[in-house]
């Protein structure tokens, strides 16, 4: 062996044995109740001193009830080590391990040898090669290679290095964190303890489910009226238009600009009478200038993050020079909640929070410096830096604008999209992927960032369909919204200054794919309402990786163009330029029989559209065909079916009013259907809604 390669070799297993030694006494480890039925759970901290000065965690729904030791035998355990001033956490993994989550992230699905930086970062047009996106989720989930899983938390809201070259490493600025891990039987029961542990999301109101259309920015009114009527006339479904930041008076938040929306009021009132819902953009940067109510209301309040000298801080955003609501204080965010009472009485629908990082202009990491202060309640650790609370400053403004708009309209559910957030903002709102690019990487990317996403407790999110940064073109488009429109959360959107990107923008051609690829996600509503249900009551994501079908089969882990929505329908994606070849092998498939199936007339013989399998033994519930989510009720259902061997097959839908809180208070109806000798049957399995009245067609996969 060469010099060289042998004064490397010992420089690395000096680095590995440097690693492996702890730099403090043996780690404390303290069992978790069960998150939830079959997994178990330890938190780990670096001393007994460690653990009494922790501060108060911000990524728990709740804080942490230890009952006693570590389980016998619990071999999952990280070693704690502080180089360089840093608080680290490393857990080894044993071969054949594959790595997931880690979050919002650009690249492939599987992150094994990846490293990814933990901190929220305006990433305009970022690529494949970026450390840090919008988002900050320091989590890993660990599939073995016999499909037994574990999950590890890193409870640390500070800038944090994710290195999952060898092994899971954790290396965050700030006081020692504590490490999280828990053991389930499958990947499965890990995410779900996830969601326990952090909190799963809210179910949102039927009409988030349907497609949504956004750019930067659609204005004046007469241009919203314009798009809404080329979807109405074009037989195109849509359920929401989105109004970008030009809505706004000189772009401050709560305004509205008159000259282009003199009466916004009305002109929701006429999209609601053709079937649209409204969001509206808000930023966290309010204008510095007396006179307007958010800010004087705001200064009055003292409401601001301030610098360090104790001031409040100032930095450029749309509006100009800018101050920030500090929302680690409940006053704050009481405030801005109680800001848009009046707001939404303009009719709007739900809430867009962007910019919230937060992002700054013309300064360095394009954010606020980690000097500035918070003057966080107790609750949350008490005063610190923004290098402590950068990452969840986004999470907490969600969370102020879902209690908020719960507060103003309790008989609607809140709808808020957030681009910044942190694990656990789940709670509060759904996401995007942010400001991506219209390039055929990016829609190759934006499968794996969704299941990630999905694998970090995100339930609900997507990308810009079309790309947002760069035009793209026809062919890429129409592929584009094939995938998008089987994505949990579906918007059209796209930058200032691009080319038109509405689905019939590119011609009759595309035109003609964006329609069949939205009328196969509106005829999958009732499914796809079904899953959003079980994502609120139980963790597990809407969109899933192939894996999740056989955890133990290790050919399934890195399938990245194909994914599960539930557990029953297969997508498999042409993500790559050229037409679909027909002789080209199908990803390695899960165990059992899947049949490919037709949704709507002529979908499986658009090559631009992903290919659909039922799984062997489900009964998937399909709506009519409609062009919002309210037009009809839901009277008619095609039972589309699969059998199994014994000419079986069952399948659930989930119903209620659609929006409001009703089905916490068990207004909802839990429905099983059973295929057999060729018949269908409904039996209610849960919930106080009376039995359905639809009518039920069988449909025999095949037949």
């Amino acid at each position: 062996m060469p010099a060289t390669r042998i004064v490397l070799a010992l420089a690395a297993a000096i680095a590995l044995a440097l690693l492996a030694k702890p730099a403090h006494a043996e780690p404390v480890g303290q069992s978790l109740p069960a998150p939830v039925p079959g997994t178990s759970a330890v938190v780990f901290h670096a001393s007994a001193a460690a653990r009494d000065e922790a501060p108060p965690s911000l990524c728990l729904k709740e804080p942490l009830r230890p009952d006693g030791p570590p389980p016998s035998g619990w071999k999952d355990t990280p070693v704690f080590s502080r180089p360089q001033g840093r608080a680290a956490a490393w857990l080894p993994t044993a071969d054949g391990t594959d790595l997931y989550g880690t979050g919002e992230v650009a690249g492939d699905l599987r992150r094994n040898r990846t490293r990814t930086v933990a901190w929220n970062t305006d990433a305009y047009g970022w690529q494949r090669a970026e450390l840090s996106l919008y988002q900050s989720h320091p989590w890993v989930l660990a599939v073995r290679r016999d499909g037994t899983a574990y999950g590890v938390i890193a409870d640390t809201p500070e800038r944090c290095l994710i290195d999952l070259n060898q092994g899971i490493r954790f290396e965050a600025a700030g006081p020692e964190f504590p490490v999280i891990v828990i053991e389930g039987p499958t990947p499965q029961h890990v995410v779900r303890a996830l969601g326990a542990l952090t909190g799963t999301a809210n179910l949102p109101p039927r009409w988030a489910l349907g497609y949504h259309q956004c750019r930067y920015s659609y204005t004046p009114d007469t241009r919203v009226l314009e798009i809404a009527d080329g979807f109405r006339k074009r037989h195109i479904p849509c359920d929401v238009l989105w109004l970008d930041i030009d809505y706004m008076d000189g772009f401050r938040c709560f305004t509205v600009d008159k000259n282009a929306f003199p009466d916004l009021r009305a002109l929701n009132g006429e999209l609601q009478g053709q079937g649209f819902r409204t969001v509206t953009i808000i930023d966290p940067g309010i204008k510095l200038e007396d006179g307007y109510h958010v800010y004087d209301t705001g200064d009055a309040l003292d409401a601001w993050v301030q610098n360090s000298a104790g001031a409040p801080y100032q930095g450029s955003v749309w509006p100009g020079n800018c101050v920030f609501p500090d929302f680690t204080m409940e006053r704050v965010r009481q405030w801005w909640g109680g800001l848009y009472g009046q707001f939404l009485s303009l009719g709007v629908d739900g809430i867009w929070n962007d910019m919230n990082e937060p992002a700054v202009f013309n300064v360095d990491g394009h954010t606020m410096p980690t000097s500035n202060i918070h003057r966080a309640d107790p609750e949350l650790g008490g005063t610190g830096t923004q290098a402590r609370f950068h990452n969840v400053y986004g999470m907490l403004m969600a969370r102020a604008t879902y209690e908020g708009c719960a507060v103003a309209r309790p008989d609607t559910r809140p709808f808020v999209l957030t681009r910044a957030g942190h694990l656990g903002a789940q709670r509060w709102a759904a996401t995007w992927t942010g400001d991506n690019t219209a390039s055929w990487d990016h829609l190759d990317m934006s499968l794996s960032m969704v299941l990630n996403l999905g694998l970090s407790g995100q339930p609900l999110s997507g990308p810009d369909i079309g790309g947002f940064v760069g035009a793209g073109d026809g062919p890429m488009f129409a592929r584009w919204m094939g995938v998008g429109a089987l994505l949990p959360f579906a918007r059209g959107h796209t930058g200032k200054g691009n080319i038109d990107k509405e689905p019939w923008s590119f011609g009759s051609k595309v035109e003609d794919t964006c329609r069949l690829a939205l009328q196969r996600r509106y005829r999958l509503l009732p499914y796809l309402y079904t899953l959003a249900r079980e994502a609120a009551e139980t963790g597990l994501p809407i969109a899933r990786p192939v894996f999740f079908a056989d955890p133990a089969d290790t050919t399934l882990r890195a399938v990245d163009d194909a994914f599960l929505l539930g557990d029953d329908l297969l997508v498999v994606a042409n993500t790559k330029p050229g037409p679909r070849d027909p002789a080209a092998k199908l990803p390695p498939f899960p165990r059992g029989k899947w049949r490919e199936v037709s949704l709507v007339p002529g979908d499986q013989a658009d090559p631009d559209l992903p290919r659909l399998f039922l799984r062997e033994g489900a009964a998937l519930p399909l709506g009519p065909m409609i062009e919002w989510s309210d037009e009809k009720p839901l009277d008619e259902i095609e039972l589309l079916v699969n059998p199994d061997a014994a000419g079986r097959a069952v399948g659930t839908l989930y119903e209620d009013a659609g929006d409001g809180p009703g089905y916490r208070d068990r207004a909802y109806r839990l429905t099983k259907f059973t295929f057999s000798g060729g018949k269908a049957s409904a039996t209610v399995a849960d919930g106080d809604w009376p039995a359905g009245t639809w009518r039920v067609t069988p449909r025999v996969v095949g037949k």
